[in-house]
């Protein structure tokens, strides 16, 4: 039987190719026979394929290569076509939303974010079929759909981003550009022009769920590698006869922390934690704006910050005087 000597040490198990069930009649055929990997068995299963698309699958990444090649493209314009600019540039090149004075248009000049426009509609066609497609093969699996919702969460900040807060406030230059840092320069003034979105509640609660993502998923990491050398990567056995490695993991955390998970309930907590995250984020970014227009004025009236000390206040005074 294989041990496990330190965190370093990777068992990739090879057998014959996995072709996986079969197929409903109706879908169509997988791709390839499949092979092995000895880099990706460092990381995850070994085997590489074969692959299944399908019509939404295809269809998704046609979407996609579109979205991506329009504001590759629009990018590499910027720079007069210059290949050596485009790849020193690319982190801090971006393809902008049209200005506000379009408002709304449906299709604004094309350099003035009509490009901008025609690739967040193939980027948000390709997301929205990819979507489909997972909540599809899952159903055809006979697995449970908890994959495709926690995507749907993620997709929920992305279209608040694009698409519905933008709606909402009344013109697509309310939406974030494409581009690396251009992305993170919008994050960054949008904080700033409604007041520091630190003291918004929901953005509070995003960044605890993140964290607590981390948390609970290097938790649960670190305890099933340490007893995984008995038999705690059959978490599913471990569920309904419980054997030495959870017992073991269940004393470990009661030790360490007065508590401890079960072999499933970890993955709940995780899966909530995970999901909550963007959904929560979104929230707080949809009410950014149409409902509060400044988030430290709105926590100063809720007593969550302080107010800032009012150090002119005998200006107005001195200033009728001297008139």
């Amino acid at each position: 039987m294989a041990t496990y000597q330190n965190i370093f040490t990777q068992v990739q198990v090879r057998g014959p190719v996995e072709p996986g069930i079969g197929l409903p009649k109706e879908d169509s055929p997988r791709l390839g026979k499949g092979s092995f990997s000895y880099w990706a068995g460092k990381i995850g299963n070994a085997q590489i394929g074969p692959i299944y698309l399908g019509f939404l699958g295809s269809l998704s990444l046609l979407f996609g290569v579109i979205a991506f090649e329009i504001i590759g493209l629009n990018m590499w314009a910027s720079v007069d076509w210059d290949p050596i600019q485009f790849v020193r540039q690319l982190p801090w090149l971006a393809l902008e939303p049209p200005p506000p004075e379009y408002g709304l248009r449906v299709l604004p000049p094309l350099n003035e974010g009509g490009w901008w426009l025609i690739a967040g509609f193939f980027l948000t066609a390709s997301v929205l079929l990819w979507w489909l497609r997972t909540y599809r093969r899952a159903v055809a699996l006979g697995m449970g759909t908890h994959v495709a919702w926690a995507f749907a969460s993620a997709i929920f900040l992305f279209l608040v981003l694009g698409f519905v807060r933008p709606v909402l406030m009344g013109s697509w230059s309310e939406a974030v550009p494409f581009g690396i840092f251009p992305h993170l320069d919008w994050t960054t003034a949008f904080s700033i022009r409604y007041g520091n979105l630190y003291y918004n509640p929901f953005h509070c609660l995003s960044i605890v769920f993140l964290y607590g993502s981390v948390l609970l998923f290097a938790m649960h990491g670190g305890t099933i590698l340490a007893v995984s050398r008995y038999g705690g990567d059959r978490e599913i056995e471990q569920i309904t006869d419980r054997g030495t490695a959870s017992e073991r993991a269940a004393l470990f955390w009661r030790w360490t922390m007065g508590f401890n998970a079960t072999m499933e309930s970890v993955h709940r907590w995780a899966w909530w934690f995970a999901v909550l995250t963007t959904l929560t984020g979104g929230i707080g970014i949809l009410l950014t704006g149409t409902v509060v227009d400044n988030w430290y004025l709105w926590a100063v009236d809720h007593g969550v910050a302080p107010a800032y000390p009012d150090v002119f206040q005998g200006t107005d005074a001195g200033m009728g005087a001297t008139q």
